[in-house]
């Protein structure tokens, strides 16, 4: 029985782990319909997570379409199946590519920013002083990052999956010497709208992780500066893996036989 004992161990601390998470989340939307509300802390984490990450969801959308298309033509043109690179970079892109990629890059920028912040203001006892003037810590810091997660990520994965069918087209059309009519023609044959109603549904679960491991992990550091970086390594690394784990599973969902 000894040899179980560590993967019992393990497998109580994960769940362990998710308890804290739920109650967690639950602590944060416990007070979602009673007032005070903080419309303006909402505002400001949108324009925080969707301005400012369109710079680097634009340029990784943009070469990653631009990529998929010349990694398409070098392995169909040994089959002459050149055609078929249009319906593959904007499938590619609205199913997978898109909500994938803008979800790992915001986790970087976002996850690691929001772990960083509210982990300073838990380790300096700022969350302490809020709890002290009676407003609810998990309502004015957690919440309004939570519900700006869930709403901006579709957004820029939307302009994400836009500027990435754009890289391809002027990949195919520059380099390759496709004729643009064909082209577009196939993009637009064989897009359909739950391809790309699939991939904003990702955004929105992919948003909410993100946002959640990066209030999550800051709000429970520990031990001052180190502590925080700890933090921060943390919200990252675990929303990456939430990222891909509940693409694959939404995915099985979405297009299930």
């Amino acid at each position: 029985m000894n040899f179980f004992a560590p993967i019992g161990r393990v497998f109580l601390r994960f769940l362990a782990a998710v308890g804290r998470v739920v109650l967690f989340v639950w602590a944060c939307f416990n007070g979602f319909f009673r007032p005070p509300f903080y419309t303006k802390q909402l505002l400001r984490q949108l324009i925080e997570i969707g301005y400012y990450s369109l710079p680097v969801v634009g340029l990784t959308a943009l070469f990653t379409g631009a990529v998929l298309a010349l990694q398409s033509y070098s392995g169909f043109s040994r089959f002459n199946a050149e055609s078929s690179i249009a319906i593959v970079v904007v499938l590619s892109i609205t199913r997978e590519l898109g909500p994938v990629m803008a979800g790992l890059m915001v986790a970087g920028r976002i996850g690691a920013s929001y772990a960083a912040e509210i982990g300073t203001m838990r380790v300096t006892e700022q969350i302490d002083a809020l709890t002290t003037l009676s407003t609810d810590p998990h309502k004015y810091l957690v919440l309004p990052r939570l519900l700006a997660g869930l709403l901006m990520l579709p957004c820029l994965v939307l302009i994400a999956d836009i500027i990435g069918v754009f890289g391809g087209y002027l990949v195919s059309i520059h380099v390759l010497d496709f004729a643009p009519g064909p082209y577009l023609k196939s993009t637009f044959d064989f897009l359909e709208t739950k391809d790309v109603v699939s991939g904003l549904i990702k955004a929105s679960a992919f948003g909410f992780i993100i946002t959640l491991m990066g209030c999550y992990h800051g709000f429970h550091s520990r031990g001052g500066a180190q502590g925080v970086g700890a933090a921060t390594t943390h919200a990252v690394v675990s929303a990456s893996i939430l990222i891909l784990l509940a693409n694959y599973f939404l995915t099985a969902v979405l297009f299930a036989k």
